[in-house]
């Protein structure tokens, strides 16, 4: 078992940034880490993921050039925003996979979830 805890979230005016973490109790089974978000009425989106053992990298289109995700430690990863938008308002949830080989955008193949932690961007 895996625990994730998410941390950074908060209010920010658009064009600001935010630095958000997740903390996990272990990463010994996880393959990979990624982050989700979820605005109110919304389905659960992907924001971006780390295959933990090789290091790539994967993001979201509308992410691209604005966000940086970052393994800081073996057990924790961090994602940085920058020029924050009014629409990237939503709750953001860090998730682990002990699957290797998934697609990274898909929620099903994620079994660890994180408690999310909300980010509001004032217009």
């Amino acid at each position: 078992q895996v625990q994730l805890v998410e941390s950074g979230g908060g209010l920010v005016q658009a064009g600001g940034s935010l630095r958000l973490s997740c903390a996990a109790s272990n990463t010994f089974s996880l393959y990979h880490m990624a982050w989700f978000r979820q605005a109110p009425g919304k389905e659960r989106e992907f924001v971006g993921a780390i295959r933990w053992s090789l290091g790539t990298i994967y993001y979201g289109d509308y992410v691209k050039g604005r966000f940086t995700i970052s393994k800081d430690t073996e057990n924790i990863m961090s994602l940085q925003m920058n020029s924050l938008k009014p629409e990237d308002t939503a709750v953001y949830y860090c998730a682990g996979s002990p699957i290797w080989g998934i697609s990274v955008t898909d929620t099903t193949k994620y079994p660890y979830w994180g408690q999310g932690t909300q980010v509001t961007v004032s217009s």
